[in-house]
């Protein structure tokens, strides 16, 4: 035990390790792999049917621009590195009763892994069972997360197609990405975490997976243009479903650890020691 000693001393008296070995530690604590796996299996589910309905409103609300719409669907498409290039997502379409159906089924997948995301929000920030909202308020939140998020992609549809090409267009466009994930995460955290905060506790947690995502798109492009686009079909396939697991499962990791900085920060919970029970501020145990 001497040297795991040696560096639970080391960490607790430098700050650089300090706080992330403080979130690390409450992640563990909290079962954070557990609430970020069942993130990711919601949204994985939940992603296509999502776009389908996404792309069904847009086709409606530009059904007379075709190359507007095409735009539209593109960088909807851009903010999913890790699929983007290799699907083709088409309108819902028939009759009435089937479009409803569709229309009610994509709404009820993107609500299974808003919920998820609620839930590990307030086991993170230690939400009584039952102290939360209830079964309607907690629905209407995630619906109104859902809109808040749908709204921010044709924002961005929008913005982008103002922005022209070269250096200074790409520039731009990551501001603009880094400006939209801000909000992104500041609605997610916001709209979903039961226990009042101020925006002020938030903010640190929000830049974090603002800047997180931004270069987990980058990572995921990389991904498919070295990757993905030299395979094989067969081999291209499964590294395109492995792929896109992984980068659910980062983004869901990424989200929880932003939730628990802002709680280590809020709370005091760091330095602290990653052999010892965690106290917070006064002394007391946690």
């Amino acid at each position: 035990m001497r040297p795991a000693r040696a560096f639970d001393r080391l960490q607790q008296r430098h700050r650089a390790l300090a706080l992330p070995m403080a979130v690390g530690k409450k992640f563990h604590d909290d079962q954070g792999g557990n609430l970020s796996a069942l993130i990711a299996y919601r949204a994985f589910f939940s992603l296509f049917p999502l776009l389908l309905l996404l792309t069904t409103i847009v086709g409606y609300v530009l059904a007379g621009d075709p190359e507007r719409r095409r735009s539209a669907v593109d960088s909807v498409l851009a903010q999913l590195p890790a699929i983007g290039e290799q699907i083709q997502v088409r309108s819902l379409q028939g009759s009435g009763v089937a479009l409803a159906v569709g229309i009610v089924g994509s709404l009820w997948a993107g609500l299974g892994v808003v919920l998820a995301a609620q839930e590990a929000l307030n086991s993170v920030w230690g939400a009584k069972q039952g102290k939360g909202p209830g079964f309607l308020a907690s629905r209407l939140r995630s619906l109104a997360l859902l809109a808040a998020l749908g709204t921010l992609a044709l924002l961005s549809t929008a913005v982008s197609g103002l922005v022209g090409g070269g250096v200074l267009a790409g520039i731009w466009g990551v501001g603009v990405s880094l400006a939209l994930n801000v909000l992104v995460f500041g609605a997610l955290f916001v709209l979903l975490t039961s226990v009042p905060v101020a925006m002020r506790v938030l903010l640190p947690g929000i830049v974090v997976a603002a800047v997180g995502w931004a270069v987990l798109q980058v990572v995921g492009g990389y991904f498919v243009s070295h990757q993905i686009r030299d395979a094989g079909p067969a081999y291209g396939t499964f590294a395109l479903v492995l792929g896109l697991l992984v980068w659910v499962q980062i983004g869901a990791m990424l989200t929880v650890l932003s939730a628990e900085l802002n709680v280590v920060c809020e709370r005091g919970l760091w330095p602290r020691s990653l052999l010892r029970a965690p106290t917070g501020r006064g002394g007391k145990r946690k």
